[in-house]
């Protein structure tokens, strides 16, 4: 049978005919009126002053350290559970990353970790620098929780939404608001497995429009306004090209939409599979609506009769991919000796869980194909 991929692009046919309007209009050069309008509809939709199109989620982190005043011999405190990308940043710039384990109520990162971990680091006169939370698989942080610590310590919290864009949550003040808004920079992911993807691409959103507008200038190798080429100081080739920015703007025009087909994934697998001994689903938090980019299971193989790396090579030799949850990064070797407040979470999770096929265009017969596949590895 055809391939089940876990998250493939989904387009929708508005990205081809914006693509054309760029090239009839010859912006083919790396920046022009698609970034200019993708920036503008990344920030409204966002609810924040600004947005910066970047090459990708990893440069948008790069740069929010940067702003944060991040170098050599500060601490970076960041979500143990992750993709590397996140902890990666911490290290351009020459910081130690610290990792924070999960709360196993939301899978995201632990408020009481960080609050007992920063009053501990304050009484010691050894805060870090900043934060770095990641919305996980499409659920947002509890910020109600996290941005007050963060104020109160003076950390600049750094919200990695890669995952999560679509999803909403509750503030400090119970106000509704979209992953993105969260923090004192949030960073986007458009990488071609994302709920929007521009093939490959981010941003950094913040409502500091002065932080968005030296963003653009670092992304810009630093160039100075002058005729010639003048540097004086250090800058990266990160912008989004204009083409990929087009891209995105097809996407975003059907956010909504993809978000409901993501929730209508996992609600269906629950509908399939919750009726199995030893399987469980990834939870949502109380405080917000989750996109649900990866439908996540977990399997207790005492109480299925197999283990998870069991199902995954059955639906593998069916040709339907699935991934294990990120190995958290206390456990990765690039990573051996990094200091980690709690881990067992993280690790339990990594052990047990597994993500399903997700992509928005799946079909319900498609639904049916994974979960027939799981329920047949059941073992009495």
């Amino acid at each position: 049978m055809s391939r089940l991929y876990l998250s493939p692009p989904h387009m929708s046919g508005r990205e081809l005919d914006l693509l054309r309007e760029a090239f009839a209009s010859n912006w083919i050069a790396p920046l022009g009126p698609h970034v200019d309008a993708f920036e503008r509809e990344l920030a409204a939709r966002c609810g924040v002053g600004g947005a910066a199109a970047l090459s990708s989620g990893t440069a948008g982190l790069h740069l929010a350290l940067i702003l944060a005043g991040v170098g050599p011999g500060d601490e970076v405190w960041c979500s143990d559970l992750t993709f590397a990308a996140s902890a990666n940043a911490v290290r351009y710039c020459g910081a130690t990353p610290v990792f924070v384990d999960s709360d196993p109520r939301t899978w995201t990162l632990d408020p009481n970790l960080v609050a007992a971990g920063l009053a501990d680091a304050a009484r010691g006169d050894r805060l870090p620098k900043a934060l770095i939370t990641v919305d996980l698989y499409g659920q947002t942080c509890d910020y109600a929780a996290l941005e007050p610590l963060c104020a109160e310590h003076g950390v600049t919290l750094i919200s990695d939404a890669a995952e999560a864009l679509g999803a909403v949550a509750r503030d400090a003040a119970g106000h509704e608001r979209p992953a993105g808004s969260f923090g004192r920079y949030a960073v986007l992911s458009f990488n071609g497995n994302k709920i929007l993807t521009t093939s490959g691409g981010g941003a950094l959103l913040s409502d500091d429009a002065a932080a968005v507008e030296r963003a653009r200038k670092l992304a810009s190798q630093a160039r100075e306004p002058a005729p010639h080429y003048e540097h004086v100081e250090l800058g990266y080739n990160y912008r989004l090209s204009n083409l990929l920015a087009a891209v995105g703007r097809g996407q975003l025009a059907v956010l909504d939409e993809r978000v409901v087909a993501r929730r209508r994934n996992f609600a269906r697998y629950r509908e399939l599979l919750a009726d199995l001994p030893g399987i469980g689903f990834m939870p949502e938090a109380p405080y917000g609506r989750a996109n649900r980019w990866l439908s996540v299971v977990t399997v207790d193989p005492d109480a299925f009769g197999t283990d998870r790396e069991t199902i995954r090579l059955a639906l593998e030799a069916e040709n339907v991919e699935s991934r294990p949850l990120w190995k958290p990064m206390h456990l990765q070797p690039l990573y051996a000796g990094c200091r980690v407040l709690g881990g067992a979470v993280g690790e339990r999770l990594f052990a047990h869980g597994l993500c399903l096929p997700s992509g928005s265009a799946m079909t319900d017969a498609d639904l049916e194909r994974v979960a027939g596949l799981v329920r047949a590895c059941q073992r009495p």
